[in-house]
């Protein structure tokens, strides 16, 4: 008896020593994994950060790091390596007509929108704003690898996709669009808004979009307009955004210059930033005016913001379709719908109105053009409309003296009739 006790104790200690080395390893484990992730957000910082001559506190909390333009993330990219900046443009499109920034049913003086780090300063002439990534933000990420990527495909494939295959993706659009021309261009004037988002890792936006190639794997996309997004930027903000792919968001490309791609020339504005005011429901009216076209000359895809600002471009070399033109240009809102326990999301876009509600109630995008192959600026033709889901968020066309081409556009997501 004394013997099979001991053989128990024995067994025991035996066990508890198993334990004991499982526990120990277990912990050695995650103290690895901590240091290593800790070594390759460091490492990712420090590749997006780049050295500013002057940083700027936004009051909505953002820093805004004034970085020397031959220092910008663009140049991390191999194929721009050895490229020489283009300072400027050189064409403009002709016909380039933009509206106010603040559009009201009252008459009233003219405001311009802005972004909000303006408020306590300003970058010096040959730096570029840079809104700096912090260690939360890319600890919000699913991996440090897809920070600042779009998670699935995102463009809608309005004659040829099946509906099924694009809501499984989880986004869902409310847009105008041609196809099956040459586009060197698109513009359009968006009143801004600030969407509620239901869940964090969810968005909305409203964009153009100018596409090439198809949408299983070559696409190239170029893409330019406002989101909010709590996922990528840690707060609901509306903040003025492009994106790119060459491949159909598989491996590159990204948000802003969260990678190596587009080439900023303009020290006023920054990608990324909140901008201000925004519109309110039965309220006064703000808007953004985007441009992007092809230069003539070097090929390379510019981006114009408002009036005044010419951003920069996307240099051709990036591209396959695009080096060419674009075959679809798209303009409109996308959500991403998350479904919890089978019931849409709430996550509204636009104004999280329907389009019927028109002027001051629903989200627009006008003086809708495109950019033609003598580079003049025209009405498209053949413009037709696309959403996935009418009863949660529906687009609706109209034509204007003033606003020209125009859509209302939008809706609240989850109602009664899109459960």
């Amino acid at each position: 008896m004394l013997y099979m006790d001991a053989k128990m104790k024995q067994k025991g200690l035996y066990y508890c020593f198993i334990l004991l080395l499982m526990m120990s390893f277990c912990d050695a484990s995650r103290r690895l994994n901590a240091e290593f992730q800790n070594l390759q957000v460091t490492k990712q910082l420090s590749k997006l950060n780049k050295t500013p001559l002057k940083s700027i506190k936004s009051p909505d909390g953002d820093i805004i790091d004034c970085v020397h333009r031959s220092r910008q993330p663009a140049f991390d990219h191999p194929l721009l390596q050895n490229h020489t900046i283009q300072v400027r443009p050189n064409y403009h499109p002709e016909g380039l007509n933009f509206g106010v920034s603040k559009v009201s049913n009252l008459n009233e003086e003219t405001k311009p929108v802005h972004q909000l780090w303006h408020l306590n300063g300003r970058c010096p002439e040959g730096t570029i704003p840079i809104r700096r990534t912090k260690q939360e933000d890319l600890l919000r990420a699913s991996s440090i690898g897809s920070f600042g990527k779009k998670k699935h495909k995102s463009s809608p494939q309005p004659r040829s996709a099946a509906p099924d295959l694009i809501t499984q993706t989880g986004h869902q659009h409310a847009i105008a669009y041609v196809e099956g021309g040459k586009y060197y261009g698109a513009k359009a004037t968006i009143n801004v808004w600030e969407p509620q988002i239901q869940q964090p890792n969810e968005f909305s936006l409203s964009q153009i979009w100018l596409l090439g190639g198809t949408f299983n794997s070559d696409l190239n996309s170029i893409e330019a307009g406002w989101q909010v997004s709590p996922d990528l930027y840690g707060d609901s903000n509306t903040r003025l955004f492009t994106y790119w792919t060459s491949d159909a968001y598989q491996a590159t490309g990204c948000y802003n210059l969260l990678c190596s791609g587009f080439i900023q020339i303009n020290s006023e504005i920054a990608l990324g930033a909140s901008i201000s005011p925004l519109s309110s429901y039965k309220g006064s009216q703000y808007d953004i005016s985007i441009l992007v076209w092809k230069d003539p000359k070097e090929g390379n895809w510019w981006m114009q913001f408002g009036n005044d600002y010419v951003l920069g471009y996307w240099p051709a070399s990036l591209f396959s379709y695009l080096v060419d033109s674009a075959s679809m240009v798209e303009w409109g809102g996308e959500v991403v719908n998350l479904e919890s326990d089978g019931l849409h999301t709430t996550t509204q876009m636009g104004s999280g109105h329907f389009p019927g509600e028109g002027f001051s109630g629903a989200s627009y995008f006008k003086n809708i053009q495109v950019v033609d192959g003598s580079n003049n600026l025209r009405a498209p033709t053949d413009l037709s409309i696309f959403t996935e889901e009418s009863n949660c968020y529906d687009v609706k066309l109209g034509k204007d003296g003033d606003w020209g081409n125009f859509f209302y556009y939008g809706g609240p997501g989850r109602n009664t009739n899109c459960p």
